[in-house]
This record gives structure tokens, C-alpha cells and sequence, in this order.
């Protein structure tokens, strides 16, 4: 039996001493593998155009083009072959955590974090899941639920969600995990995670930090 695929990455930071030690770490794992490094956020999109990485670690503030922007052209509303993109910075504030994901990241983690926690959170975005704390999304709902809604009708595809999958799609935007909901709504933990799949499948959205944003962008779920 042949071994899977490495993960494919790419490090994007406009300090070489970040690149260089991120590098080294994911480099040190048998399953990942560094396949380029960008000092600013336009290097970033052509790089990533270019070599079509599993994951992308992104810093967010970089020359030329930051990697909110950077994020928003490689994953964001509208691009035919998202990247999957971990948002990683020194800044912890909930405002850079809201637009990167807004701008299509699909995870948001802090330079301080240990590398097996910066080892894990590549891992799991490149397995299609998200990395955000369902503390993280209440906060963040409270705080910036009203500006993710612009004034248009919910898509076409909303309506293609039967009466129980927009129950657990609300339950998603409340920052609820796959086990609360599972406890909400008395169902085995299996049935919710086919519920999510199948959500984020007909609303053709990468993971469930994703379908939160379109919940609130369409107007399916109210502040």
C-alpha cells in the first residue's frame, strides 16, 4: 500500500525568519510538504495561481498586497477554484479574524501557537474542515453579524435545503459544534455530521465557518 499524497503548502510572510521557521516545521512532517514561500500578498496569489497548494498559510499584514486582499482573490465569493487558506498572524483581534473570513479563509490561528497546534490546523483545513472555535463564532456573530448581510434575497440554492437541514444550518450559524447539535435536536453525532455534508454540499460551500457567512449574507439566519 503506497503512503497518501503530502499535503502540498505554502508560506506566505513578509518575514523571512517566519517563512524559514514555518517552513522547517512543516517540512519536518512526513505528511506535509513546503512547495513555495511569499514575502508579499501578490506573490502569494501568483504563486498559489501557479502551484495550486493544499493549503496556504497566510500572514495578514504584507507589502505590496495584504493577505486579507490576497485571501479574498485565491478563496473569496466568486473565484471558480478556491485555495484553502489558514490565516495565521501575530494579531488577535476579532476584526482581522472577521475579514479574513469573510474573504474566503477557511481557518484563523495565532504565530504564537505551538507547531503541533500550527501542524494540526494545516492538516485540518486541508481535509475540507474548518478551524474555528464555535466560541469564536458566537463572538463573532454578536459583533458582526449585521455587517456580513448585504440587502439581497437568499439564492436559489437555499431552497433546495429541506426543513431539517435549515434547522442544523441555523444551529451551525449560533456557533453550535456537531455535538451540541446532535444534543439539541436528539440525534447521533453521525446523522449530524451527514447533515453538514450535505448542507455544505447543496450550498456549494467549502466548510461550516463558510456556510455561517452565506446563512447571514442570504438572510437565512438573523442577527
Amino acid at each position: 500500500m503506497t503512503d497518501p499524497p503530502a499535503i502540498r503548502v505554502l508560506v506566505c510572510d513578509d518575514q523571512a525568519l517566519i517563512r524559514t521557521g514555518f517552513a522547517t516545521i512543516f517540512a519536518a512532517q512526513p505528511d506535509l510538504a513546503v512547495v513555495g514561500e511569499a514575502s508579499d500578498g501578490r506573490e502569494a496569489v501568483d504563486l498559489a495561481t501557479r502551484l495550486r497548494p493544499d493549503v496556504v498559510v497566510m500572514d495578514v499584514r504584507m507589502p505590496v498586497l495584504d493577505g486579507i486582499e490576497a485571501t479574498r482573490r485565491l478563496a473569496g465569493l466568486g473565484v471558480t477554484d478556491p485555495v484553502k487558506i489558514l490565516v495565521v498572524t501575530t494579531f488577535n483581534l476579532d476584526e482581522y479574524v472577521f475579514e479574513a473570513l469573510r474573504a474566503g479563509a477557511s481557518g484563523f490561528l495565532i504565530k504564537d501557537a505551538p507547531p503541533p497546534t500550527l501542524i494540526a490546523a494545516v492538516r485540518t483545513v486541508a481535509a475540507g474542515e474548518a478551524l474555528l472555535a464555535p466560541e469564536v463564532t458566537r463572538r463573532l456573530i454578536g459583533r458582526f453579524a449585521s455587517r456580513i448581510r448585504p440587502p439581497e434575497a437568499a439564492p436559489a440554492a437555499a431552497g433546495t435545503l429541506t426543513p431539517r437541514e435549515l434547522e442544523v444550518l441555523k444551529l451551525i450559524a449560533t456557533g453550535l459544534s456537531n455535538a451540541e447539535i446532535a444534543s439539541t435536536l436528539v440525534l447521533s453525532g453521525e446523522t449530524v455530521k451527514t447533515y453538514v455534508s450535505r448542507i455544505l454540499t447543496k450550498l456549494e460551500v467549502r466548510d461550516r465557518v463558510q456556510a455561517v457567512v452565506y446563512a447571514y449574507r442570504t438572510g437565512l439566519v438573523n442577527p
